[in-house]
């Protein structure tokens, strides 16, 4: 068990006698008042043990800023009330989706809501898109068990759903003699000890005949051929779609505000914006809202703590200077004591190049604001692996925020309090990696459970297969002029550097799960995703909304309720556009 008295003792040192600690089943439980959110921050990762069972949960006070509340929809209705099914997914992330529809092979009700109006608009929409192999992962965790799992999944599941996916590889790189021998052992533990068998020690010569553009400085490096990249909001989309496909219900604009629980600690009511569901299973991947989840069922035994991380898209025109995702690492103490790798370069599976991420505590679980020093420390790293990169190549930069618990591992397991919840937290990277994994272990969890209340059969016509929109732009000559003779809209050109043509977006607009705005439009078929973002199609876009919605351009939005793109007319007069 942790020793409370020895984490007291040196939380007084550092803290002077501001925070206290207490354990109670299984529960590291911090209370007291700090000032800056770096010491709350500090305080917790103290406090935290490598026991997988035990966790920390931060009641300090923080007192140097308001904590903003969780944003909920403006939308009210009764779109859900009185619904009553097996299973009640809360998140549309990538963990949610995935966990969605492993869960639609069975006979069984399933529903799954989103606070936002679209799916992957929170971490999972803002990952760098990696699938990991696990080699900065100890045997042991739960992170280590799923991406192993998970990465040997993608071929298949990303083929199924009609995803783009890539095996490019991955190279961690090192500067400094004195780390030679320990690295070289190190790799072969992981290989050996810890099952990352793609674990390859590779030297200076070898590095520069492969990849010419790296650093000259760079001494050796360790390779991972089955390293690779997926678009992270796509697969998430393609996940909800096929879960619906095979019988989820899916609602979006939809946030948990409260429960209701019977005095045995089950879950009886969850109350949304748009009603209320009584479900007889709750599957929690809120991703950083979770514990917030957690609390309303009486049952937050983990904190999660928000780690905001903010990537760099270069234009595909800086597409050569690298083919593969790569980092060089400079080992000090603050690496040593840090939880992320600092970031890398990497191709995506679109062919732009992204820099990135970093890492930066903030109390704030939305703030997804982007600052110039996050670009700036990047960039001063990455120039380390790959000189040619550079910030006047960047289009566009996006931040999110991470879902971490203080131990740094996921949590999946059913409530300690409430006897109907089943936890997926704490899913932070390899999250993307591990979510194919952990969802069949979570729809095995789950059907277990159901099974105890009714009887629950596997369907004999679920479908894993789901075919995305057609991408002209990756066709032959000849089929896509077959397509434009059947359809003339595919030979109009709306976004120019995507190539993105009238009928493909109507077609996306046609699909299950499309809300009609802008941004849905973007992140499911790329337009706006190319050098002027949007500064040409978006108008067009937004008129083929409107005319596809029968609604006026005004009631057209980029993403949520409050992001209007038009207010109306500017000119009077009945010829005018």
């Amino acid at each position: 068990m942790p020793n409370i008295k020895k984490i007291q003792r040196k939380l007084d040192k550092k803290y002077g006698g501001k925070v206290q600690v207490t354990l109670e089943d299984d529960i590291i439980r911090l209370t007291g008042e700090l000032e800056n959110w770096s010491d709350v921050y500090g305080a917790c990762a103290m406090a935290a043990t490598k026991r997988s069972n035990v966790h920390v949960v931060n009641d300090i006070k923080f007192t140097g800023a308001e904590v903003p509340p969780m944003r909920v929809p403006s939308l009210t209705d009764n779109a859900v009330d009185g619904k009553t099914p097996d299973v009640l997914v809360i998140g549309g992330g990538i963990s949610g989706c995935a966990i969605a529809r492993e869960l639609s092979k069975w006979d069984m009700s399933v529903m799954l809501i989103e606070k936002n109006p679209d799916f992957a608009m929170g971490a999972s929409g803002a990952n760098d898109g990696e699938v990991h192999v696990g080699f900065d992962l100890s045997k042991g965790s739960l992170k280590q068990k799923y991406v192993l799992l998970g990465n040997k999944l993608y071929d298949k599941l990303c083929a199924d759903l009609d995803v783009p996916f890539r095996r490019e590889g991955q190279y961690v790189l090192f500067t400094q003699w004195w780390l030679f021998v320990p690295l070289f052992f190190f790799v072969l533990w992981r290989k050996y000890h810890d099952g990352v068998k793609d674990s390859h020690f590779v030297l200076r010569g070898k590095i520069r005949r492969d990849q010419p553009t790296f650093d000259k400085k760079i001494l050796f490096g360790v390779y991972n051929d089955t390293a690779g990249v997926v678009c992270p909001y796509g697969l998430t989309i393609a996940l909800a779609e096929n879960a619906v496909e095979n019988g989820v219900e899916a609602y979006l604009n939809t946030a948990v505000l409260s429960m209701d629980t019977n005095e045995n600690g089950g879950i009886v009511a969850v109350h949304t914006n748009r009603g209320t569901i009584k479900p007889r299973v709750v599957v929690n991947a809120a991703g950083v809202f979770a514990d917030d989840i957690a609390e309303m069922a009486h049952d937050r035994f983990y904190s999660i703590h928000p780690r905001r991380g903010t990537n760099s898209i270069q234009d595909r025109k800086s597409a050569n200077i690298i083919d593969t995702v790569a980092s060089v690492q400079h080992v000090n103490l603050a690496l040593a004591k840090s939880h992320t790798k600092g970031g890398g370069l990497m191709r995506t599976v679109h062919d732009n190049v992204l820099a990135g991420p970093d890492a930066v505590e903030t109390y704030a679980k939305e703030d997804t604001a982007t600052h110039p020093e996050s670009i700036k420390v990047t960039y001063d790293k990455q120039k380390g692996t790959v000189p040619l990169a550079s910030e006047r190549d960047i289009i566009t930069y996006f931040t999110g925020v991470r879902a971490p618990t203080y131990e740094e591992d996921f949590v999946i397991e059913w409530g300690r309090k409430c006897s109907n919840m089943l936890h997926c937290s704490g899913i932070q990277s390899p999250g993307l990696t591990a979510a194919p994994a952990f969802a069949l272990d979570i729809e095995k969890m789950v059907v277990e459970r159901i099974a105890l209340i009714k009887p629950v059969e596997k369907k004999q016509k679920w479908n894993p297969v789901r075919h995305g929109v057609p991408v002209l732009k990756d066709m032959s000559p000849a089929k896509r002029a077959a397509y434009i003779q059947k359809n003339p809209d595919y030979g109009v050109i709306i976004c120019r550097c995507e190539e993105i043509s009238k009928g493909e977006i109507i077609d996306c607009l046609n699909r299950p799960l499309c809300p009609p705005t802008v941004d849905a439009i973007k992140k499911r078929i790329r337009p706006g995703m190319g050098r002027c973002q949007g500064g040409f199609c978006s108008p067009l876009i937004t008129k083929i909304i409107a005319e596809h919605e029968d609604i006026a351009l005004s009631d057209v939005r980029k993403s949520t309720a409050e992001s209007v793109i038009c207010f109306g007319e500017t000119k009077g007069g009945s010829t005018n556009d």
